[in-house]
């Protein structure tokens, strides 16, 4: 007796599932054996996510919290099928073509999940796009997350994080101070190990 077939809701939400699994390749490339130390792309979300709540509310005009929360959410999507490129990679790629395929995985990974679908989709396009401040704020939360991993395995004893700490210093947080000053925190602890 076979199993049934999954409808496209299921289907969707099972090509979704792999986010959880997948590590960030910088952190692989930056010489970290896989394991503990290599967060998932889920993982990544989530911490992005919290420093989004924790950074949001002090951040004048304010924000829309849950229009952060669910960019935060849905930023990587498209790494459920392309996988997770890091930067090297995707500066080899002619000029568009990443935020193309994402953009089309992201309309097939999300295609079985009906009403929802337009939901993930139209904050998959507002994040790539950076249309909205919230938008812009979010792809702050996403680098300095970066960072802040970064601090947690240079605290941990890892080494070659100088890369990362680089990247660190020079994203510019000028629109957001309380993202400028955790950028500064980050940037000079890094500096110290």
């Amino acid at each position: 007796m076979s199993a049934p077939e999954d409808s496209p809701r299921l289907a969707a939400l099972l090509g979704l599932a792999p986010l959880a699994d997948l590590p960030r390749t910088g952190w692989l490339q930056a010489g970290l054996a896989p394991g503990l130390a290599v967060e998932s792309v889920a993982a990544h979300a989530h911490l992005t996510t919290l420093l989004a709540m924790a950074l949001a509310p002090a951040v004048e005009p304010p924000l829309d919290l849950g229009r952060c929360l669910a960019l935060c959410t849905v930023h990587d999507l498209a790494e459920a099928g392309l996988g997770d490129l890091p930067r090297a990679g995707s500066r080899a790629l002619p000029p568009g073509a990443k935020a193309s395929a994402e953009a089309q995985l992201v309309l097939e990974l999300t295609e079985g999940l009906g009403p929802g679908a337009a939901v993930l989709r139209q904050h998959f396009e507002d994040y790539a796009a950076a249309g909205s401040r919230e938008a812009r704020f979010t792809k702050l939360c996403d680098k300095l997350q970066m960072g802040l991993r970064a601090l947690v395995l240079a605290r941990a004893g890892h080494r070659g994080m100088g890369a990362f700490g680089a990247s660190v210093a020079a994203l510019d947080c000028s629109e957001f101070p309380p993202c400028d000053a955790l950028r500064g925190e980050i940037e000079q602890q890094l500096a110290s190990k």
